[in-house]
């Protein structure tokens, strides 16, 4: 097999992943077009990738020099015609709701030249669901990245039962090229292996806090000192991934499994956060605000003083 590589990025979707992703890969020397339908989520990825460049000065050594490349490389654009055109990968990061994927292939699928591959980046759904409606189900597959992509550098992969071998090892050696290890799945599974991992715990965190058991300090408390040395607890990681995509794997799991839990823990999010605009890290508040969350703080773990004896029991007092 001729070794093929990925020059060209398309990603579509600007959200909080999606502009990881971009970013992440045109500082690997990909030329990378990010795509949104509306020019405020543009708008928006600019911004974060700021944020960004002063994560990889202060954190991944990065220069000024390093920093302005990776910009150059970056175009982005309202226009799906103009990202598809030149695409080697197109990478789908748009919402969690199936038909809203479904109508973004069909609509790409009018633009790519022929040689272009195509990866979801779903965090729940299965490629098998939407390789039809590509039109080149024998090019696509799912590769999906992890939250603050530059520290937790994993990148799952799954083929669908159509997807071919050189896809798969074209996308592999993509997710190597940026600095990605790959992790091979042997079959398709819904949340494939971090969120089969992740995802019951965010549920059981949201059910916890929706059915008023416990608060978000405390729960972050309790996994962080039974997992010491972690930076953030299930809180905090929601607040990361965004309160949207929380939203949007609630709902849709609740409506498919009729489950009462996860609607109400939808609901929760929904009236708590989307409703008031807070939508985590992102905007600066979620669970935290930010960008000094109150479980970054020193003493976040520490023994309480003795005179707080009383008011923690009051926490304790039902209703």
């Amino acid at each position: 097999m001729a070794e093929k590589s990925v020059n060209n990025l398309t990603l579509l979707g600007a959200g909080v992943l999606g502009g990881q992703i971009a970013w992440h890969s045109a500082f690997k020397g990909k030329s990378v077009v990010v795509y949104d339908l509306y020019e405020k989520g543009l708008e928006q990825c600019r911004k974060d990738q700021e944020g960004y460049a002063r994560v990889y000065i202060d954190s991944l050594g990065a220069d000024e020099k390093l920093i302005a490349a990776t910009r150059g490389r970056l175009t982005f654009t309202s226009d799906l015609a103009l990202a598809a055109a030149k695409a080697d990968l197109v990478i789908e990061a748009v919402p969690e709701i199936p038909d809203v994927k479904t109508a973004v292939y069909k609509e790409l699928a009018k633009h790519l030249p022929a040689h272009t591959l195509i990866a979801t980046n779903s965090s729940t759904l299965l490629p098998s669901q939407f390789a039809d409606d590509t039109g080149r189900p024998e090019k696509y597959c799912a590769l999906h990245f992890a939250n603050q992509i530059w520290h937790q550098n994993l990148a799952e992969i799954m083929a669908h039962p159509k997807t071919s071998l050189e896809t798969l090892t074209i996308v592999t050696r993509f997710a190597i090229e940026i600095g990605m290890l790959p992790i091979p799945l042997q079959k398709e599974q819904n949340g494939y292996v971090i969120n089969s991992l992740l995802v019951p715990l965010l549920n059981a965190t949201i059910s916890l806090l929706a059915n008023g058991v416990s608060t978000p300090e405390t729960i972050d408390r309790t996994y962080m000192i039974n997992n010491r040395g972690c930076k953030a607890g299930p809180c905090g990681i929601i607040d990361v991934i965004g309160m949207t995509t929380a939203y949007n794997v609630s709902y849709y799991w609740g409506t498919e499994k009729q489950d009462e839990q996860l609607l109400l823990g939808a609901r929760y999010i929904k009236e708590n956060f989307l409703d008031k605009g807070k939508l985590g890290a992102q905007t600066g508040e979620g669970f935290y605000t930010y960008p000094h969350p109150r479980f970054a703080e020193p003493g976040f773990l520490d023994v309480p003083d003795i005179s707080q004896a009383e008011v923690l029991a009051r926490l304790a007092l039902p209703g």
